[in-house]
């Protein structure tokens, strides 16, 4: 399913005389198949989801600004703990492979055994690392459209303040593309806390 909507793509894309990065939508429609698989997994099972990291800012930013708009490497969905059991039995039923390793839970398809290709699970109401500023967010996706299909997806806000609470060169990197694109806007700065704040202020002053 997946090589024929690429090929489809490609083909749609040459009829236009449009050019194509290869290697850029290779990788996203592989990662988008693997993200529609897995989410179609939990929401037949009725199980609360929404993916956050850098695929979420992929489509915040490719919807507000495609310019600006970077690859990330995996898939990263945040759920609630109280559903992982839950969460192993709908995945197994579509060829996916639950593994808890270095202190991470993910979900691996296919062949690989790679965590890079894996579904990283991430659990709301808690932190990820100890340094991280301040826990992760409840789950209240918003609907967005990712290469024809609704997916839910964690809001641009509750993006921003996860990005600046963990503050790795990557999400530092994360936020200067939703800062480029426009999305980071004076109401949700008033959302902030001091400390946060201070970190996009960082952000800002070291482009």
């Amino acid at each position: 399913m997946f090589d024929r909507r690429y090929e489809e793509f490609l083909t749609d894309a040459a009829a236009k005389g449009e050019l194509v990065n290869t290697l850029f939508e290779e990788r996203l429609f592989a990662l988008v198949g693997v993200l529609h698989k897995i989410t179609d997994a939990l929401t037949a099972e009725d199980i609360p989801y929404e993916p956050i990291g850098g695929l979420a800012v992929l489509v915040h930013v490719e919807e507000a600004d495609p310019e600006h708009a970077t690859l990330t490497r995996d898939v990263d969905l945040m759920v609630n703990r109280v559903d992982l059991e839950r969460i192993k039995d709908a995945a197994a039923k579509r060829e996916f492979r639950f593994r808890h390793t270095a202190g991470v839970d993910m979900l691996l398809y296919g062949p690989t055994e790679s965590a890079r290709n894996a579904v990283h699970l991430i659990f709301s109401g808690e932190r990820v690392r100890p340094t991280q500023a301040t826990p992760n967010p409840p789950i209240q996706p918003v609907q967005k459209q990712i290469q024809g299909k609704g997916v839910m997806v964690i809001p641009v806000a509750d993006l921003v303040r996860m990005k600046l609470s963990s503050y790795r060169d990557k999400d530092r990197v994360h936020v200067r593309s939703m800062d480029a694109a426009g999305l980071i806007t004076v109401d949700i700065e008033k959302t902030l806390s001091h400390e946060l704040a201070s970190r996009l202020s960082h952000v800002r002053e070291t482009e």
